[in-house]
């Protein structure tokens, strides 16, 4: 299985951001958030358009409409995942980012009761899903941007409401060996494997990303019908959690998406083989500290999430 080109410019995409998003999952919040202060000049063109969407605490009042690709875009009219639901919960309420587009919610709430019914887990840990209006985000995350994403952790959901401050401070559970080179059989189970399945057969689910050592898990174990695979691909991170990601909504012009994943399974040894090598799981550090990236700026973005900026926000 040839990576397609677009796929390696994701891997850069992710792996320019690999130790923020890896971290992430893990870096605590705080259960009285301080509002950001104002901006001197919210105009400045080298302003970090991050600046921007991170200030908005609302969707915008508009129909909803997705904008641009999942690393470079916003979203209109997102709507957000209750907070708390029968079978799922989330988590980090302090970031604000529990907004996406609805049919990612529905698809959520959907798989929440198919892993309580089927895997046999009160429900599942919802993570960093968009901002309100989606855009680059303050820490953590390249992609993200449009409401077509959103992480749940590897963690089952305990059976009872967790506290606000629980949700802040408790921690998801790594599932891979500390050498990397497969899963923690500690505290991996079956019922992960069923999980990640459920979310995989949803139509609308294009990718779902994993730390290699899970997809390697997965392929090892997966029986009957294997042709959810093909949509499991590893990626840096995601150790803690998997990253689901669904195609741009049918009618949706200015969404920019993905070529489909290649054919097959993804799971022979020449598949898997660059995640495994010593220089990508121990990898070296430069022996010049790399300059710091400019922040994406508002012109970097596709013009209309201006107008989704621009737009009041919408009556909740």
């Amino acid at each position: 299985m040839n990576p397609h080109p677009i796929f390696i410019l994701l891997l850069f995409i992710f792996a320019a951001d690999v130790s923020a998003t890896a971290a992430l999952a893990q870096d605590k919040g705080s259960v009285d958030p301080k509002p950001l202060p104002p901006l001197a000049n919210p105009h400045d063109p080298k302003l970090g358009a991050k600046e921007l969407f991170g200030r908005k605490v609302l969707p915008a009042a508009m129909p909803t409409r997705v904008v641009g690709f999942y690393a470079k875009g916003c979203i209109a009219g997102a709507q957000a995942l209750p907070i708390n639901g029968k079978t799922w919960q989330v988590m980090r309420l302090s970031r604000n980012r529990n907004w996406a587009y609805p049919d990612m919610v529905a698809l959520l709430e959907r798989l929440s009761a198919k892993v309580h019914k089927d895997a046999g887990w009160p429900g599942i840990l919802v993570g960093d899903m968009s901002q309100p209006r989606g855009g680059p985000m303050f820490t953590g995350h390249a992609s993200h941007q449009v409401g077509l994403d959103a992480d749940i952790w590897l963690t089952p959901m305990p059976d009872r409401q967790l506290s606000r401050n629980e949700r802040e401070e408790m921690s998801a559970v790594m599932m891979v060996r500390p050498d990397r080179l497969d899963i923690d059989p500690g505290v991996w189970t079956p019922n992960h494997l069923s999980v990640i399945r459920e979310a995989a057969l949803e139509p609308s689910v294009q990718r779902i990303f994993v730390n290699a050592a899970i997809k390697k898990a997965l392929c090892r174990e997966a029986k009957g019908d294997r042709g959810w695979l093909s949509k499991i691909r590893p990626m840096y991170g995601h150790d803690y959690h998997f990253h689901i990601r669904i195609k741009c909504p049918s009618g949706s012009t200015e969404c920019e998406s993905q070529p489909e994943p290649a054919d097959g399974e993804g799971c022979s040894t020449a598949d898997l083989a660059y995640w495994f090598q010593d220089s990508v799981i121990h990898p070296k550090p430069s022996p010049t500290p790399p300059k710091p990236k400019p922040p994406m700026t508002l012109a970097q973005l596709p013009a209309a999430c201006r107008q989704v900026l621009a737009a009041p926000d919408a009556k909740q």
